[in-house]
């Protein structure tokens, strides 16, 4: 099993186009991950037992909402969201319809990694910016999302290099990007110049996620 050279210049148009479409879907899903599921996170830990705002029927609810989802494969969740990605965008193939499933799958990764990232804070600074008057939003504005930075960081990692697996998935249903081109020249056609490449891609892709995301992390961590 080689790699044909010529073979890959032919069809660099077509691997250039399915890993635009790869990020394309990657920065819609990790931006409304990030919108919706950072807040998520937040209020998940906030109304937890003993912290400024408890409220066990809110916690409730969220977290049952957030572990179901969570539950889900992914590759069910792609077409148990046909309907709602064919309302939203008008289609049920292409990027921007893999990209509904995406941000929906994404946003509870997020949001529990965001209520991670913040029981790791030392709770007497949490009780000492209570002690001084510090109102509810200053506390998570000031206090929690500072101390947590370095934490987040690792976890927008770990989401963009889950989303990329996800977005490969997405292939199987015609979703574009590299997962679609993999299936539909790798496996139909079993050309295995194409699924070596791909996969070589998909490596080289969350190996450098990952480098920059450390990078990133110990650069911001103030400890």
């Amino acid at each position: 099993m080689g790699i044909d050279i010529q073979h890959v210049i032919e069809l660099w148009p077509e691997i250039l186009k399915a890993f635009g479409q790869t990020m394309y879907m990657i920065g819609i899903s990790l931006a409304v991950a990030i919108v919706i599921g950072l807040p998520l996170g937040i209020i998940l830990f906030v109304t937890d037992r003993g912290l400024f705002l408890e409220n066990r029927v809110i916690k409730g609810i969220l977290g049952f909402i957030v572990n179901m989802v969570r539950s889900i494969p992914f590759i069910i969740l792609l077409v148990a969201l046909i309907p709602l990605t064919k309302l939203l965008v008008d289609s049920t193939i292409g990027p921007a319809a893999a990209s509904v499933s995406l941000s929906v799958a994404a946003i509870p990764f997020f949001a529990r990694i965001v209520e991670t990232s913040l029981r790791e804070i030392d709770k007497g600074v949490i009780e000492a910016a209570i002690a001084v008057g510090a109102t509810p939003w200053m506390i998570i504005k000031d206090v929690l999302l500072p101390e947590a930075k370095s934490s987040l960081v690792q976890g927008i990692t770990l989401t963009i290099i889950s989303l990329v697996a996800y977005s490969a998935m997405a292939g199987v249903v015609g979703g574009g990007g590299i997962g679609d081109l993999a299936i539909r020249f790798g496996y139909y056609r079993y050309d295995n110049t194409i699924m070596i490449v791909t996969v070589v891609i998909l490596i080289v892709l969350v190996q450098i996620i990952q480098q920059l995301g450390d990078w990133t992390s110990k650069a911001i961590d103030k400890r």
